[in-house]
């Protein structure tokens, strides 16, 4: 079982925190929300009709806690690498993880300079997964899309994130299929 250190808790980070810990890996999500999130009206994301931005916060963060991720409402001060994974130093201690998520809009760009890697005008360059250059350090959200940040698409690069971590983990292609309650084979469309 990984454990992924998540700076970030708006969409981006709570999406990869949920699919993470609903499939048994540690995730431990830094933020002190007051993500942009808190200011929108909701009304482009698939499968919510209309709703306020803060309250779709509050039901996400809820959800990801349900599910086994803990949240810890502090800011990350500090981000390093050592020979064992990553060291997260947050304003109550030090927490250690195999992968990183960038998910907290401008402060993930110091962060990432920290850990070395490299910001090129105002943003992370991530490739498909949300890779960054760095291995098992990821980029999601606002900090690799500043112009075009959207609530859904953040949510969806956090699960690209933890799918790429989960099939890393797994050694092969992972998927996570939500079947009904009376299904116990994989997807029949596989």
């Amino acid at each position: 079982m990984a454990t992924v250190l998540i700076i970030g808790d708006g969409p981006a980070g709570l999406s990869a925190a949920l699919l993470l810990a609903k499939n048994h890996h540690g995730s431990v999500v830094f933020g002190t929300d007051t993500t942009p999130l808190h200011h929108a009206q909701l009304g482009n994301y698939l499968g919510v009709e209309s709703m306020r931005g803060s309250e779709f916060q509050a039901m996400a963060r809820k959800q990801v806690e349900a599910a086994g991720a803990r949240t810890r409402d502090e800011a990350v001060r500090e981000v390093l690498q050592d020979d064992k994974g990553f060291i997260v130093r947050s304003e109550s201690g030090e927490w250690h993880g195999d992968y990183v998520i960038l998910a907290a809009g401008k402060a993930s760009q110091r962060l990432a300079r920290q850990l070395g890697i490299a910001v090129g005008e105002g943003r992370l360059t991530v490739d498909g997964d949300q890779r960054t250059t760095l291995d098992r350090v990821y980029a999601v959200g606002r900090v690799t899309r500043p112009e075009r940040s959207q609530a859904i698409i953040s949510a969806g690069a956090g699960a690209a994130a933890a799918i790429d971590i989960l099939s890393r983990e797994t050694g092969r292609d992972f998927h996570d299929w939500d079947n009904a309650p009376d299904h116990d084979h994989d997807h029949p469309d596989l």
